[in-house]
């Protein structure tokens, strides 16, 4: 299976389905030079958000630890531990940041005939 983010109304591959280690994150260079990050939970579910953590402007966000609360996955950023809800990209520790939240999805590999 290949991973496929949306980004400006297309689906994008991204990488193989393999590739992403479940509690772990991953970055990946988009075609506009945006950087975003990739998360699979330990349940298997995807989540993509902007690798750009805004307090520092440091491409980081998918070097962080994944956790919940409140039943909400979040995302600390390992530079200054702010938490970043995955679903919403909103910063659980100062309600006016924000990060951007991308479609993910699995998609089965087209082989060329």
């Amino acid at each position: 299976m290949m991973l496929e983010l949306s980004h400006r109304d297309q689906w994008l591959p991204i990488c193989d389905d393999s590739v992403l280690t479940p509690g772990r994150g991953m970055a990946a260079l988009l075609p506009d030079g945006r950087q975003v990050a990739l998360f699979r939970d330990r349940t298997g579910r995807l989540y993509a958000i902007d690798n750009r953590d805004p307090f520092t402007g440091a491409q980081v966000l998918a070097r962080g630890l994944l956790g919940s609360t409140g039943g909400r996955p979040f995302v600390a950023s390992p530079l200054l531990k702010q938490r970043f809800d995955l679903e919403t990209g909103r910063c659980l520790d100062d309600d006016e940041v924000s990060v951007a939240v991308f479609p993910v999805r699995r998609a089965a590999l087209v082989s060329a005939a």
